[in-house]
């Protein structure tokens, strides 16, 4: 039996993936991408599902090669075989602070990457050139649609992280198990980042102003969606 060791409301997973909350909702809908943890009421999302939700937003993006060809957005039938992939991949992968990246490739093949040691899912490391114009890397910033950006899905600022198997997959100043998220709630309330800092002394101010910065542009993403 699969276990989930992180979980994401539809507001949370399309914040984090950069994708809109409207896009999400619908790919559920339409069963491209069941929520992983949850599909019922409330709906909820892995880790996984994160990465899915931008690997499916850029195969169904019209992209172009590294010479200048359009290439048409990937078939439906090829993003649910990468899917199948995604969702055979070991979880502990995700779970390691620097684990390999997961590369996508335009014609919808994962690739994942570590020690500059590329391998293609399934089967044995790749002798190919990967052109990086035509690759995505899925754990990376991720810049789909205008006014949204989703951020680096391990380590969203230099003080913050993002494992699945700590606080549900909660992004997390290091070290520690303190939640972005309930910082980014005591700005919403009225607090300022010095009076926030107070609070948490033993925490590098460093770290508050970038858990307050990440909360910002998650907030920026969905009211942008």
């Amino acid at each position: 039996m699969t276990s989930f060791r992180a979980a994401y409301t539809a507001d949370r997973a399309a914040a984090l993936a950069g994708v809109p909350r409207s896009t999400v909702h619908y790919w559920a809908r339409t069963e491209l991408l069941i929520p992983g943890v949850s599909p019922e009421r409330v709906k909820l999302w892995s880790y996984s599902d994160v990465v899915a939700l931008r690997m499916i937003g850029w195969l169904r993006q019209t992209k172009h090669t590294v010479d200048g060809h359009e290439v048409p957005p990937t078939r439906v039938p090829m993003i649910r075989r990468a899917l199948g992939v995604l969702r055979k991949l070991d979880l502990d992968l995700w779970s390691e602070e620097h684990g390999p990246s997961l590369l996508i490739d335009r014609a919808g093949s994962l690739h994942l990457k570590r020690d500059g040691v590329v391998s293609t899912l399934p089967g044995p490391a790749s002798g190919e050139q990967l052109v990086q114009a035509e690759v995505l890397d899925l754990m990376a910033p991720f810049d789909l649609v205008k006014g949204q950006l989703g951020p680096d899905l391990r380590q969203p600022r230099p003080m913050l992280r993002i494992l699945p198997g700590k606080l549900a997959g909660s992004p997390h100043i290091v070290n520690s198990r303190i939640e972005t998220v309930a910082l980014g709630a005591l700005a919403a309330r009225g607090m300022s980042a010095t009076i926030i800092a107070e609070l948490y002394p033993a925490v590098p101010r460093t770290a508050i102003d970038d858990a307050l910065d990440l909360e910002g542009q998650l907030a920026r993403n969905l009211a942008a969606a």
